[in-house]
């Protein structure tokens, strides 16, 4: 059977001469596509991904770069089946680059948007991510990334009468429950593994899901998932101040990525578990 990078259109295809799977995702393929001349690329593909998949993740990685700063891989080609982009290097586990990330993270956040959410849709896995705006942060968060995983039949059925209630008293005491905020630029999907490094040791960051909300809401994800050193979080308040009670507010607004779990997945692993002690807690 033909491997499946072949099958892609990319032009770089024809003269590889080597090709290394590496880790990829829920919807794509990897590779490190090595050339006979030593040049190297990593390619994502999937012929069976939504048509926009990849030209929304090429978009927005272009916008973290060109609006922030910060460090994301070149895109050298884009369609509906591929994304072709330089070659990076792991993540090291150090302290400087933890600072470094921090501050990285942080100024993402100092770019102020206009209003809650995105120009357009975009995609967090296999599932559509909803980013209609809106000038409201509350009722985005509320609508577009808690009810809108309540629809997801999976999440539906792992879910009793007892925690959709819960979720529901959740959504309509949020105002109640994080302090107003000004909408940022936010990567919308980083945790450990979409931090790698450029040839210098120096923090890139990849595959977002990006819009405007909370800088708290992006924080979550990293703090939740496997949290970083402190050190981040110390580097990161160096650039932008978090609010008193930051670190008790995570577990709420991490809710998204369990809700966005068990609508892909179902009940999976402990999720049901950790989305009841956040009922518990909050509603």
């Amino acid at each position: 059977m033909t491997a499946l990078w072949k099958s892609l259109p990319s032009a770089v295809v024809p003269g590889t001469v080597d090709a290394e799977p590496l880790s990829g995702g829920a919807v794509n393929d990897v590779w490190r596509l090595s050339q006979a001349d030593g040049t190297t690329y990593v390619l994502k593909g999937s012929l069976d991904a939504p048509p926009d998949l990849f030209p929304l993740e090429a978009a927005g990685l272009r916008a973290l770069h060109e609006r922030a700063g910060i460090r994301t891989p070149r895109v050298f080609e884009v369609s509906a089946h591929h994304l072709l982009m330089e070659t990076l290097r792991p993540r090291p586990d150090t302290d400087a680059f933890w600072e470094a990330a921090g501050r990285s993270f942080a100024t993402l956040h100092t770019v102020r948007g206009e209003h809650f959410g995105w120009d357009t849709d975009g995609w967090l896995g296999l599932l559509p991510q909803e980013n209609g705006p809106t000038a409201d942060g509350h009722e985005f968060f509320a609508e577009r990334r808690l009810r809108r995983y309540l629809r997801e039949p999976k999440a539906r059925r792992a879910l009793s009468p007892a925690d959709l209630a819960g979720l529901e008293r959740i959504c309509e005491r949020l105002p109640q429950l994080v302090p107003a905020a000004p909408s940022v630029l936010n990567h919308g999907d980083l945790w450990r593994g979409n931090l790698v490094a450029d040839a210098a040791g120096e923090p890139v960051f990849i595959d977002p899901a990006v819009c405007w909300l909370w800088a708290e809401s992006d924080l979550s994800m990293i703090y939740c998932c496997d949290p970083p050193p402190d050190r981040f979080f110390h580097a990161y308040e160096e650039i932008s101040p978090l609010a008193d009670g930051w670190r008790d507010r995570m577990p709420l607004l991490h809710l998204r990525e369990h809700l966005s779990v068990l609508a892909h997945f179902g009940a999976y692993g402990d999720t049901v578990a950790r989305v009841r002690d956040v009922v518990r807690t909050f509603s």
